[in-house]
Order: C-alpha cells, then structure tokens, then sequence
C-alpha cells in the first residue's frame, strides 16, 4: 500500500439486521483525497449470499444505521459537507431519506422506541450565545468562560462544560408521507450538568437507560453510573431513578435493558478513591437486587472496546449479549448470558468490530490481515464472508504480517508481528522501523494497517508488538506499568525489536524506531538511553509529565496513574527531563488542535532537541486533533505519509 492508496481504504460500521435476519445494513466509509473529505453510503447486503451488497443511500456521510422493530425504516445518522450530523429515516425497500433531527451542534448516537414510532438521541446542547447559536456573535466575541470544574475539555470536541451531552425523545415521521414532513419538535429529558451518554429506550417503553456520572464528587473521580429515566407525564420532568451509582466503585461504559428486564452493564472497576483506571479492564455486570455481579473474569477478559448488543432477541439463548473480548492481538465475539455462561463465536486472526443477531442469524463487522473492514455471518464452521471489501487495495499490495514471540531479558514473552517487504532473492536486508502504538492501554493487532503497510510497500521491515502495559494478555500484564511507565515496557518493545531481527535476518545496525501519543512517549525515552536508532519520528506524544497536568483532558489523572504520584517521579520520568541526552535525529509530528497531548508537548520537546544539537524538525497539522492518522482530513492524512517516507529516505535509506 501506497500513500496515493489511502482512497482504496473500506472501512464498516456496526451491521444492523432486521427482525428476520434476512438482510444487513452497514455503513462503508472511505477517504476521498481529492474531495479532502470521507464519503459514505449505507449498503444492504443480503445475508444468504444469494446476491451481492447493493447501496441504499447515496451520502455523502452516511453511518451508524439502526433498522425499526419491525424492520419496515432504517435510521441513520447523515451529516452534509460543513454539517452536523443528523438523524434520518428511510424506508427499509428503499426511497428518500426524510431528517428526523435538526439539533445545532448534531446528534451524538440514537435507538429505536419499541414501538417504532419514536427515537431516543442524545445531542449537545449549546449555551446561549455560544458556538453560533447566536448568527451575529462571532466566536472571538463570545463572552469569557467562567471554569469552576478540573476536568473540562475534551480532544476533538473542545470545552464542554458550555456544551453538555443531553438526550431528547422524538417522534419519528412516516418517510412515505406526501407531501414530505417536516423536522419533529423533540422533546429533552436531561438537564443535569453532565454529560449523559448511550441512551437506549427500555423494552417496555416507559423509561430510557443512560450513563452518567451524576454524583456530587464528579469532578474528583472518574465514576460514572447507570441511570434509568422515567419518561415525562403531562409535560413533568423525567424522573431520574439511580440503577448503579458512585457507591460501587465503576466507571460504567454501557447499559442495557433486555425484553425479560434484565439489566447488563459494561463498566471498569475503580479504586476505593474512584480514581485508578491504568491497565483495568472492562467487565460484564448484571444488576441483581440493586447491586452489580461481575460475569466475566477480569484477569482474563477485556472488553474494553466492546457495546452491548442483545444476544438473540428471540432467539434459543435468552437474556445473553454479544460483547468483544481483546485477547492477543485479536477482538474475539463472546455471548454471555445472566448466568455468567459465556461462549466464543469467533477464532484466529480477526478483530470483531460490531455485531447484531436477529432471525437466527449473527452477522458481524470485521478487521483482519487481509481487509479493513468486511461483513460476515457467523455460523458453526466459522465466518462466511458476505463483502470483500479491501479486493482493490490487496490487488494494489499487501503485505501479510508474521507473528513473532520473544522472551524478554527477564524471560517473560513479547509478543507482535514483522512485516517484510517485497526482495529479490540474495538482496541485502531491508532496513528496519520500530513501531509503538499508544495508549498504553491498547494493542496491536495483525489486522490491515495502514501505517505498516505503508513502510513495507516503501521497502522498509516493521517490527509492532504489545509491550507490558498492552491490552489483550490478562490485567496482570496491562497493570504491571501503573506507576511505572518507561520501565520494563521500554526494555520489551527493545527485546521484540531484537528478536524479530535475529529471526529474520535483518540488519541491527540500520533501525529507525516511530510511536504515536504513549508510543511517543516510548520512542523519546528510549531515544535518550539508547543511540543504536539511525532516526526517531516522536508524534503526538506524552513528553512532559508536569505540563500535562492542566492542559491535557486527561491532565488531572493520567501523570499519577501511569508515571506515579510523586512529582519528582512524574519529573524523572518524563522524556523532557532526559531530552537532552538524545542524539539521534529526530522529526516530532504533532496536531495544532490536539487537546490530548497538547501542542505545547512537541513544543518544548522539540526545542529541547534543538539547543541540544539534535537533528530535529517540527511538523505541525493545522485544525487536526489527537486522531490525525485514524480520523484526520484525508489530504493531511496522505501529506503526512509523504512527511514520514521522506525522514526515513533521508535518515534510514532503502537500498
């Protein structure tokens, strides 16, 4: 894969299914350079594979459909160039769209009533006056913020206290109707000073679910609860009655009611102090006699990157929902049902990515070394693809990764992938790049990437694996750097590193080593206490403990999780303070808009390097956030792989 292939990436929602399972919906999302903008189109696919995927809508931003209890409309989210995105309804055979929303700042995430005549949405509401709810107030004009709250910004959105997340009933209007309706009143539930998020209507149509934290020490912890709001009366206030609250210790992600009543949370355990998230992971609870029962083992499975989604509404298995377990590498499909019984769907080298069951039959969305984004259904045998999706960028070049296992120096494994390119027999070794993801709490996979593929079309070796600290090898592992980071999660990325090269005949003297936002981190640690790398790319990165606090949206908690509570540890352990060691030549790629890791990381870092003497360059991306390299303007996205291939031809040559 090439940069000029960026346009050739598919990319899938979470499929929806109609109540007989007969057809999927998803939506296929895709770069567009030239357009500087993501198309996207919802297409149905056929789950029988009686006939190929046909698109139901033309975009231009399409996504996140849902079909109607019975099946007759699919709703969807639609958002037109310089727009935000909005709710719509189609009907299920096809037609025009008809806007079901009209809220100023968009429309977060919605579902169905059981009744299918309503929607329950959850949109941000402006404060009076701010971010154009008044035409004639530009925002420079705006008055002051008023800032009583540690935690108040967000990355890619900005502030957020004067823009909390609300949810609103609606009526939905018939797509069908002549002449065409017009865009419902809704009506708002929440008022709180807190975000309310993942609204899902109750199967008897009397309350809506939502997380929220909503206690009075919000501020102080990171709990959030599960509330159950009772729909309005004769135009009263929603009663908000309490399903989890800060009392038991849990950041909740989801929540969901099933047609029996009972009710699933996904959440993450807290300390006593409501605060130590590092390495935690995330669990599947059931509410029984008001308190939260753990179902899963948190020692051995993560669903961190998991939504609740019901098992079979009517299917052999009640009172059971899918979730996404990451366990080495990959997102394996769980059903676990009340009972804590649970059974994996799916094996190997796939990240599940989403899933619906209905009818008898279970389709999900997928990654795997071989696509970015397909749909399959999931049948005794294993996955019988419905789309091929990637055909085009395989045709144009991809590289299959080998799995690799290292011991480390104190004998536990590290374990990752190598990606080799294209040789010609005898050829001398390619040179080799060093990848580290983020997080820490994340991993690699071997699915279709993007940014390895794009080295190894370039000519380059690429070595990516899941130090301590990575996601996906028991909470042993991911909790073994709290308080610790840039210890032995730095001496595994440098022991994979030097075992994936011993295996495959790569040349030791001629590494680059690159890492993004935590993996920026870890490449600016590792660049001062080891001068073996012919170059370093450092992006978005944590480099400064002591600034982060105040200025990051996680400012107020990561630094004491992840590096420790003491400030002259938080010091001592931070890239900057060692900066100046570093001699190896360094290019620092950061966002303008990056509320994450703000700017002012790179900043400082960048002119550590320079007075040092370091071969140092700063390249900064106008209007981009912490997502640049997932999410960012597709032309910036293609200008900074041309940025990185252009460092390493300087500094690491092919050849």
């Amino acid at each position: 894969m090439r940069p000029d292939h960026l346009d050739l990436l598919r990319t899938v929602s979470a499929p929806s299914l109609g109540p007989d399972g007969a057809r999927a919906v998803v939506a296929v999302t895709r770069p567009d350079v030239a357009a500087d903008a993501y198309a996207s189109r919802l297409w149905q696919v056929p789950t029988d594979g009686s006939a190929a995927a046909t698109p139901l809508t033309r975009g231009p931003r399409d996504d996140a459909p849902r079909h109607s209890p019975d099946g007759t409309a699919i709703a969807f989210l639609r958002s037109t160039p310089g727009g935000r995105a909005q709710v719509h309804v189609v009907p299920a055979a096809g037609g025009e769209p008809v806007a079901v929303t009209d809220q100023h700042l968009g429309v977060a995430s919605f579902s169905w009533f059981p009744d299918g005549r309503r929607l329950v949405f959850a949109a941000r509401v402006a404060e009076p006056g701010r971010y154009g709810t008044d035409p004639d107030v530009e925002p420079a004009a705006e008055p002051p913020r008023r800032i009583t709250t540690q935690r108040y910004l967000a990355n890619g959105l900005g502030y957020t206290a004067d823009q909390r997340l609300h949810v609103f009933v609606v009526d939905v209007p018939d797509p069908a109707a002549e002449p065409v309706p017009g865009v419902p009143a809704a009506v708002q539930l929440t008022t709180a000073d807190t975000d309310h998020a993942h609204p899902r209507a109750t199967p008897d149509g009397t309350g809506v679910t939502v997380v929220a934290a909503l206690h009075d020490g919000r501020d102080d912890d990171l709990r959030v609860g599960a509330h159950l709001l009772r729909l309005p009366r004769d135009g009263a206030g929603a009663g908000v009655e309490e399903l989890v609250g800060p009392g038991s210790d849990l950041e909740v992600a989801d929540v969901l009611v099933t047609a029996s009543g009972t009710v699933f949370l996904l959440a993450q355990p807290l300390d006593a102090r409501g605060l130590d998230t590092a390495g935690r992971s995330t669990g599947l609870y059931v509410l029984r006699d008001g308190r939260p029962h753990l179902l899963t083992d948190l020692e051995t499975v993560d669903l961190g990157e998991s939504t609740l989604d019901e098992g079979e509404p009517a299917g052999a298995v009640p009172d059971a929902v899918l979730v996404q377990d990451r366990t080495r590498g990959t997102a394996a499909l769980l059903r676990v049902d009340a009972a804590g019984a649970l059974t994996r769907l799916t094996s190997g080298p796939v990240e599940v990515t989403g899933a619906a069951a209905a009818g008898g039959t279970l389709v999900v969305a997928l990654r795997d070394p071989g696509t970015a984004g397909d749909v399959a259904v999931v049948e005794a045998g294993g996955l019988r693809r419905l789309t091929d999706l990637s055909a085009p960028l395989r045709a144009a070049g991809v590289v299959t990764p080998h799995e690799v296992v290292v011991a480390a120096r104190d004998g536990r494994p590290v374990h990752g992938w190598v990606l080799l390119p294209d040789a010609s027999p005898g050829a001398p070794p390619p040179p080799t790049v060093l990848l580290i993801h983020g997080g820490p709490y994340a991993q690699y996979t071997g699915s279709l990437f993007d940014e390895a593929q794009v080295l190894a079309a370039a000519g380059y070796a690429v070595v990516m694996g899941n130090p301590r600290g990575s996601a996906g090898y028991g909470q042993a592992f991911s909790r073994s750097i709290a308080g610790a980071m840039g210890t032995v999660d730095a001496s595994d990325v440098l022991d994979l590193l030097d075992g994936a090269v011993r295996e495959h005949g790569l040349d030791p003297a001629r590494v680059g080593i690159m890492g993004g936002s935590y993996g920026g981190y870890l490449t600016a640690w590792t660049t001062a206490h080891d001068h073996r790398f012919a170059a370093a790319i450092v992006e978005r990165g944590y480099l400064d403990a002591e600034l982060f606090v105040g200025t990051s949206d996680i400012g107020s908690w990561f630094s004491e999780q992840y590096v420790g509570e003491d400030p002259a540890q938080q010091r001592a352990r931070s890239p900057q303070s060692v900066a100046h060691l570093t001699r190896t030549p360094t290019l620092v790629i950061h966002s303008e808009q990056d509320l994450r890791c703000p700017l002012s990381q790179a900043q400082r870092y960048f002119l550590t390097l320079r007075r040092a003497g370091v071969p140092a360059e700063l390249l900064v991306f106008p209007g981009e956030d912490h997502e640049l390299t997932r999410s960012g303007r597709p032309r910036h996205r293609r200008q900074r792989f041309d940025a990185v291939l252009e460092w390493w031809a300087r500094h690491l040559p092919v050849g």
